[in-house]
């Protein structure tokens, strides 16, 4: 898939703040992304499994991951996401703030495809935000037939 070209990016995060972050940091550098979000495991299972108001959710192209939420965490999610044939080849960055070595190797060991620590400055968020995309839509090859 092209820089150019539309993509879709699952957000599951219950923070507003990041939330808005990742918004602006999107319109900033001028790729064009679709944007969905869910607030916790549970919420981002019924978007990813297509179920009740998520009938007609795309299949994301990527999903950034918190790990702290609410009713379901985002280990917990990971480990669900990997586990199932159809969503395990979803690329899954963590994007958290935590830099804790134990939550890296969880990630990790749990097929997280990478983990990134939220920056706490705007600048250096937006920057994080636009080189995630660039390379995973301008410089990763997907595999074809990517939303089968």
């Amino acid at each position: 898939m092209s820089a150019s070209s539309s993509h879709d990016i699952f957000l599951v995060d219950d923070n507003p703040g990041d939330v808005r972050l990742v918004k602006e940091a999107l319109k900033e550098n001028n790729l064009s992304s679709n944007l969905y979000v869910a607030s916790d495991g549970i919420e981002a299972l019924e978007f990813l499994h297509k179920k009740g108001n998520y009938f007609s959710s795309p299949t994301p192209d990527l999903i950034l991951l918190d790990l702290n939420m609410p009713r379901m965490d985002g280990r917990e999610l990971l480990s669900i996401i990997k586990q199932d044939a159809q969503l395990k080849r979803i690329p899954v960055i963590v994007l958290t703030t935590s830099n804790s070595e134990s939550d890296i190797i969880k990630s990790y060991k749990l097929h997280a495809n990478a983990y990134i620590t939220k920056p706490v400055d705007f600048e250096e968020f937006i920057s994080a935000i636009k080189k995630l995309e660039l390379f995973w839509f301008s410089t990763v090859h997907l595999p074809p037939n990517f939303h089968q």
